[in-house]
């Protein structure tokens, strides 16, 4: 099990209280909306924080974008753990 706020690929990540992932019609763009906050992801982190459902490990993730983006899962799962960490220490994502 990872320490509290340390990612890893054991890492089974979430949403954060209060942040939520929505399609802004106006912008025609994803956001992740927070309190007081507003981020917009890039194609690739959008195709990570979907995956973030409480349920999968990041190694999980990694292996299924791996899978669909024919990539080498250890690379992609350094750069999600990677992604993740930024997002935890920023409030937005937890485990």
């Amino acid at each position: 099990m990872s320490a509290p706020g340390v990612l890893d690929a054991a890492s089974v990540p979430r949403l954060a209280r209060g942040v939520r992932l929505r399609h802004d019609a106006v912008r025609s763009a994803w956001v992740m909306l927070a309190p007081e906050r507003v981020l917009f992801p890039d194609e690739i982190a959008l195709e990570v924080l979907r995956r973030c459902d409480g349920a999968a490990r990041v190694q999980e993730i990694a292996a299924e974008l791996a899978r669909s983006f024919d990539a080498e899962v250890d690379t992609v799962c350094a750069d999600v753990v990677e992604l993740l960490q930024e997002l935890s220490d920023g409030g937005f994502v937890r485990t």
